[in-house]
């Protein structure tokens, strides 16, 4: 590979300076152009444009349409958590080591890795490989618009490469844990604190009850967490609060353990703390756990293996945060995350891609490819 890091980063910058934050529709859609003429410059791809609702457009694209079965799936996701003006606060830039601007690492450059990694490899290798590349536009809020495209195309594959970013030590992803979110609205009924007090039913009380409840379900040596992040509710002191909201945050590890939390919560509903209090509970977010197996064992391998002809110094890290991993691992095909270029500072101001690990990474993917079509 003749790799040019000053071609690499012109090409990346276009992509950088964009807002393009889950359900700026306007944005994801210029993203998604962009990448969609990469893979139609090269012989051999088709692209298919999928529908994710309200999400906007995602990718589809593979170089044998009509097999039935993939031989590896590479997931990236084209949006980035960060508002509209974000980029004409902070595009692009670069110093002698990092880039640096919204979505750099997480994960913009994981997708022009893949197109080099493809432009690069031995036609033969291409040839005797199915491959799929899928490129969703909501991975940031759980990926509720793409998940049943991402997961009914991971059925069908027998490897699942995601190119989320490495992390800063050089660490690749073998399990995430799962993760939901709920928005639980209580609704009950306003009365004058001072005067009648008595007709009153506060959906605040309620709500603290519930927010006792829910702590207590914690379990710390299985790694089950659920935390009562947001509240809101009332309209003032003299005034019994008729509305409260609480948002919640679930990570996990075990995902029948997960399953009894979900089901005890919407069981809850049914009996109120408060009598004529009523509660509407909704999932907003929501991903299983990636949890490696023994399918899984010689995919890591491998990597392994492609690591150290390469002399790339590699580990294995468990983290809490998810990805679309977590959509595929639950199907039982083998998944592996983090074959991006390594970066760090997700979701901040800080977020950094290292340049010494471009070159590198895309040869790390190159080779696993090589391995997977033999």
């Amino acid at each position: 590979m003749n790799f040019s890091l000053n071609e690499y980063l012109e090409e990346l910058r276009p992509l950088i300076d964009v807002d393009c934050g889950t359900y700026t529709v306007a944005g994801i859609e210029v993203i998604a152009n962009l990448m969609a003429e990469k893979y139609q410059s090269m012989q051999g791809w088709t692209v298919k444009r999928i529908d994710c609702g309200k999400a906007g457009v995602g990718l589809e694209i593979r170089n044998q349409p009509d097999a039935d079965q993939i031989d590896v799936m590479m997931i990236g996701h084209m949006d980035t958590v960060f508002p509209v003006g974000t980029v004409a606060e902070r595009p692009m830039s670069l110093d002698a080591d990092k880039a640096y601007g919204p979505g750099v690492s997480d994960m913009k450059s994981g997708l022009l890795n893949v197109v080099y990694a493809l432009r690069n490899l031995d036609q033969d290798v291409l040839d005797k490989l199915s491959i799929c590349i899928c490129m969703n536009p909501d991975e940031e809020t759980g990926s509720m618009d793409s998940v049943d495209w991402i997961q009914a195309t991971a059925k069908k594959a027998r490897n699942v490469l995601v190119i989320e970013a490495a992390r800063a030590d050089g660490g690749l992803v073998k399990a995430r844990k799962g993760m939901a979110h709920y928005k639980i609205t209580f609704n009950g009924k306003a009365a004058h604190a001072g005067n009648e007090p008595e007709k009153g039913r506060s959906a605040i009380t309620e709500m603290a009850n519930w927010i006792l409840a829910i702590n207590a379900m914690t379990n710390f040596e299985s790694g089950t967490t659920l935390n009562v992040g947001v509240v809101s509710g009332g309209a003032g002191a003299n005034i019994v609060p008729d509305l409260a909201t609480a948002i919640v945050d679930v990570r996990f590890w075990d995902n029948a353990e997960y399953d009894q939390i979900d089901a005890l919560l919407k069981q809850m509903i049914e009996t109120p703390f408060v009598e004529g209090v009523s509660i509407a509970i909704e999932r907003e977010a929501y991903k299983p756990s990636m949890v490696p197996s023994e399918l899984t064992e010689p995919l890591m391998a491998m990597v392994q293996e492609s690591a150290d002809e390469l002399n790339i110094d590699i580990n294995w890290k468990e983290v809490g945060g998810g990805s679309d991993a977590n959509n595929t691992a639950i199907l039982g095909v083998p998944t592996l995350d983090g074959l991006g270029p390594i970066g760090a500072g997700f979701h901040s101001a800080d977020e950094y891609l290292l340049l010494e690990s471009i070159e590198p990474r895309i040869k790390l993917l190159m080779s696993v490819l090589t391995k997977l079509a033999k």
